[in-house]
């Protein structure tokens, strides 16, 4: 069991806390202000506790220069001071006099925010990918290290493997949570445990199929890598989404486990892609040679509200349909509904998934959702996460 950051004496040290600030910004506004939030428990229990806090995230990807100037994490610094109520002090630099020098100045409950730690990433991707010099820089400022940014915690960067392996080091409230739900859901879920899995490709949940397959009761596949499955089966699927390479993969899945994953059984089809595309409503085997399947059907939400209803954990993971389009997010809307007047604990999967439920207006009527895409799915597919794994043990 890793340490937490309650198992640190906080009074007088310099806590380093790793937190997930890559939050949306479109015209210098933050439109989603959700992960800052997330993070509040563990930078108010340090201050509370009397720590110099020190905060790192990343935001956006840094590949020239000019992305510098829209990937500030000064808006972030003035939204972090309005929710916590306090000031919070933002060195413009990601190393130098000026942050070592505000560093040592800092006093009891105090917290500063370092600038974009991928402004690294610049001079050869120092941060992403996890150089030495600059893990050990990083971790020179502080007593403790703290990671509370599961988002980014299935990569190796020098903001979290790279500190940690220079510090005592812990986890904070978010990442205990994240944990403690997705874990137990794959360890030692409430049966029966149905699956929802949707998204583009095939290929990118490989991996998460191999390892649920074996743990859960049903696998309800949607998206477009349902019709990859469907054209295992043998059934048309116009201009759909196809993922050749994964064919053999999804009839051999199919083969072995015939009663446990779920297909859809019709679906909505367009002839374009497009806000007023015209699009008609199908059964599987109907598919027409110039259409795209976009969505799953209404008999496919009667079908799949069958396994749902009598579940008691539901891990939902990559849209249904394309909800970012009005007209092809029924399917992922319907369900949203049928699985919040479930009985089940229901988890969701962060980036698209959580994105979709939370424009839908579902956020409050789930169990959890996940702030991490990337590293959800990677605990999904059974799979250590770096930034967790390096965290010193109880």
């Amino acid at each position: 069991m890793k340490k937490t950051i309650r198992d640190y004496e906080l009074n007088g040290k310099k806590v380093i806390i790793r937190v997930d600030f890559n939050v949306p910004i479109k015209d210098g506004i933050i439109t989603d202000n959700n992960r800052i939030v997330s993070s509040l428990h563990t930078i108010n229990y340090a201050i509370e506790n009397g720590a110099k806090v020190i905060l790192l995230s990343h935001l956006g990807r840094i590949k020239e220069e000019n992305d510098k100037k829209d990937k500030s994490l000064k808006k972030v610094s003035d939204r972090l001071s309005e929710l916590l109520n306090k000031k919070v002090i933002f060195i413009d630099e990601t190393r130098g006099k000026k942050l070592e020098n505000e560093v040592n100045n800092l006093k009891n409950g105090d917290v500063l925010l370092i600038e974009n730690t991928r402004f690294e990433d610049l001079d050869g991707k120092k941060e992403s990918k996890n150089d030495e010099e600059l893990g050990k820089y990083w971790a020179s400022l502080g007593d403790i290290y703290i990671n509370d940014a599961f988002g980014t915690s299935h990569r190796s960067h020098a903001s979290n493997v790279g500190i940690a392996s220079n510090l005592p080091s812990g986890i904070g409230f978010l990442i205990e949570k994240e944990l403690n739900v997705l874990e137990k859901a794959i360890k030692d879920p409430k049966r029966p445990l149905s699956v929802i899995l949707g998204g583009s490709k095939v290929s990118d949940k490989i991996g998460v199929i191999e390892n649920l397959v074996n743990i859960a009761d049903y696998i309800l596949i949607g998206g477009g890598m349902a019709y990859t499955f469907l054209k295992a089966k043998g059934l048309p699927i116009g201009k759909s989404l196809l993922d050749e390479e994964n064919i053999d993969f999804c009839k051999k899945m199919l083969e072995m486990y015939p009663n446990k994953i779920i297909l859809p059984i019709d679906t909505v089809n367009a002839k374009e892609i497009k806000d007023d595309a015209e699009y008609t409503e199908r059964f599987v085997n109907d598919t027409k040679e110039d259409e795209i399947g976009l969505d799953i059907g209404h008999g496919t939400v009667k079908l799949f509200s069958q396994y749902l209803n009598e579940s008691n954990t539901i891990i939902w993971n990559g849209p249904v349909g394309m909800f970012e389009i009005d007209a092809f997010s029924n399917g992922t809307k319907e369900l949203c509904e049928v699985i919040t007047n479930t009985k089940a604990e229901t988890i969701i999967g962060g980036g698209d998934t959580g994105a979709a439920i939370i424009k839908l207006g579902f956020k409050d009527k789930v169990s959890h959702i996940s702030t991490g895409g990337g590293a959800s799915l990677e605990l999904l597919e059974g799979k250590t996460l770096p930034g967790i794994e390096i965290i010193n043990e109880k």
